[in-house]
């Protein structure tokens, strides 16, 4: 028995559209925009296919769809793109190494600088946290929109209200809140980073840039692109600027798949549905004494939830409850600045539900923590 909720890693199991989606698309594509032949020709169509279904779901322009390899690229090709010239960047306190890592890469190179403003339990203070920062050159905010150690949800339309006010980019990293979220670009996001593979449910190796196209950005990367093939530059014009080489068609059609699963569920009961075993666990770990939840009275969370037990370090927690079937993921979750605002440096075990998680596994979970914290106490007490 094998009970995954680590989930915010990415979904499994897929849904049955997507692996059907993976195996048409095995049996019957080739290269999208590299010929005439009907072949080509399948393939191109899903391909755009694909992007009017991400253009619809996220409010944009199909042609403003940019397939990547997961969010990290994006946010590199985002971030990389508008530091180009320079200027002062602002994070946030609880950031994924994703934006973290660029930013700090850049700085070090001396091609910018970089702020992070304090997330706190009100989203009144932490939009005031982000106001403070503002200078005359600044570029941008590059922040999550939900953070991937406790799932807090940061006030989004309201940071992409001020970014609007100053006349700065707004991207977001919406790894843990596509799917879950009703994240549209007209809530004053200026370019979204997200990944395939986690709420979206397409396949590992996907992810998406979507853009207003108020920031024109370079690539990162020149080479083939399908188009304009006899000038020595990359296109001008998205996707195209943007996509270089033969694109991944297979994790293409899954996404596509994946996100007319959620439409077709719908994002509010999906989240209705892993907050209720989110609490469930909760509710458990308040009866567990020296057990300690990551969560605020304040805040709002996407369904995740960071824990500890009482005399047990995250990881080895989580390798124990690995050993009984529950799949879940411990440390510092490539989120070391989320941790130290967190308090927390030696990390947490993260709990994350899916769709297909239910009540039962929730239940057993428990019992399997009861087992460890019962062990480690008798042992304590030898």
């Amino acid at each position: 028995m094998t009970v995954n909720f680590d989930n915010a890693a990415t979904t499994y199991p897929k849904p049955p559209e997507v692996r059907l989606a993976v195996q048409k698309a095995l049996a019957r594509c080739g290269s999208a925009g590299r010929g005439g032949h009907p072949l080509a020709a399948y393939t191109s169509d899903l391909v755009y296919r694909t992007r009017e279904t991400a253009a619809a779901f996220f409010g944009t322009e199909p042609e403003h769809v940019v397939f990547t390899q997961n969010c990290t690229h994006a946010l590199n090709l985002a971030i990389q793109g508008l530091a180009r010239d320079g200027g002062h960047f602002i994070t946030s306190s609880i950031e994924h190494n994703s934006v973290i890592r660029p930013l700090y890469a850049l700085a070090k190179a001396g091609r910018i600088r970089y702020s992070i403003a304090r997330v706190s339990p009100s989203p009144e203070e932490t939009v005031r946290q982000f106001a403070a920062l503002l200078r005359p050159d600044t570029r941008a905010v590059v922040c999550t929109l939900a953070g991937n150690v406790t799932g807090q949800i940061l006030p989004w339309r309201e940071i992409g209200a001020l970014c609007r006010q100053h006349g700065i980019c707004f991207v977001a990293d919406g790894a843990q809140a596509c799917g879950i979220l009703p994240v549209k670009l007209s809530d004053g996001i200026d370019i979204l980073c997200c990944a395939g593979h986690k709420g979206l449910y397409g396949i590992t190796g996907t992810g998406m840039l979507l853009t207003n196209g108020r920031y024109p950005l370079p690539p990162l990367m020149q080479g083939g692109s399908g188009s304009l093939s006899n000038l020595p530059d990359m296109p001008g014009h998205l996707p195209d600027a943007l996509e270089c080489g033969t694109l991944g068609v297979i994790g293409i059609a899954s996404l596509d798949a994946g996100i007319r699963f959620v439409q077709h569920r719908g994002m509010a009961h999906l989240r209705r549905h892993e907050e209720a075993l989110c609490q469930k666990l909760i509710a458990y770990l308040n009866t567990v004494e020296g057990a300690r939840v990551y969560r605020t009275p304040g805040a709002d969370y996407v369904p995740l939830v960071s824990f500890n037990l009482p005399g047990i370090p995250s990881e080895e927690a989580a390798a124990r409850l690995g050993v009984l079937g529950y799949c879940l993921r411990a440390g510092l979750h490539c989120a070391p600045l989320a941790h130290r605002h967190l308090g927390t440096p030696d990390g947490t075990v993260r709990f994350a539900p899916s769709a297909f998680s239910d009540a039962a596994g929730v239940t057993g979970l428990c019992h399997a923590i009861g087992q460890l914290v019962q062990k480690e106490k008798s042992g304590s007490a030898e």
